[in-house]
């Protein structure tokens, strides 16, 4: 059975979301026998690190490092939580820290190229918003097609985004905080679990990687389309020559 278009991008998108929001809660269960919580880790990597600097702060927009203001910022389940999910996602966001501190180059083209997508994506929202109304005044297919390319620009920088974050989501999981997680963080029993944890959440961005990749063989769909009726609108037929009279 063939899963329609749509049927897949929607699978793209939400499946892996659902499948890290199940994995982070299956070992995100409070345990007594954790010494310390996800945010008391944090701190103590970071000073470890030569990092006292940076803050180790509450936040209700997700777990991340904020190389700007130089933070780790951790939801208030990994902040405050005695889990395995809230060690070892405390662990990734610190081990983002560590790469900002050696220059990662990948890490810093990363920060480039999302400031460039969000500012890419305004003006293209901005464009792609007037498009019906520049259809219909102008009613130029070439300006038309201009406008998918802007689309397609777009995202393409997004594929390009995600496909530079994932390798850096991995070597800030696997090569970083999972060997700090092995020298006494979590008991060897739940190493695994840590692993199917930082696993879960380098998912979410291949599937953003792929979810862009749909995005742009549709716009090339579009551009296409767009290209053949300007071709045609630029194709005249030959004039008529009159009944019975010289050519015009």
């Amino acid at each position: 059975m063939i899963i329609p278009g749509a049927a897949l991008l929607l699978l793209l998108l939400f499946g892996p979301m659902l499948y890290v929001r199940a994995v982070m809660a299956a070992h995100g269960r409070e345990r007594a026998d954790i010494g310390g919580t996800g945010g008391a880790l944090a701190r103590h990597l970071l000073d470890a690190a030569g990092l006292d600097h940076v803050t180790v702060e509450r936040s209700d927009a997700g777990d991340h490092y904020d190389p700007e203001a130089l933070a780790v910022r951790l939801s208030p389940a990994h902040l405050e939580g005695r889990s395995v999910t809230a060690l070892a996602v405390a662990a990734h966001e610190v081990a983002h820290a560590v790469q900002h501190r050696d220059g990662m180059r990948l890490f810093r083209l990363r920060g480039v190229l999302a400031r460039w997508l969000v500012h890419s994506n305004r003006i293209a929202g901005i464009v792609l918003f007037a498009t019906p109304l520049v259809a219909i005044l102008v009613r130029s297919p070439g300006l038309l097609a201009g406008q998918l390319v802007l689309g397609l620009g777009v995202m393409a920088l997004g594929v390009v985004v995600h496909l530079v974050t994932l390798p850096v989501e991995l070597d800030a999981s696997f090569r970083r905080a999972l060997p700090v997680l092995g020298q006494g963080c979590l008991a060897p029993a739940d190493l695994p679990r840590a692993r199917r944890v930082l696993r879960a959440a380098a998912l979410t961005y291949l599937a953003g990687a792929l979810v862009s990749l749909v995005n742009v063989a549709r716009w090339i769909r579009m551009l296409r389309r767009a290209g053949r009726r300007a071709a045609r609108g630029a194709t005249l037929p030959a004039p008529c020559r009159p009944l019975g009279g010289a050519p015009p």
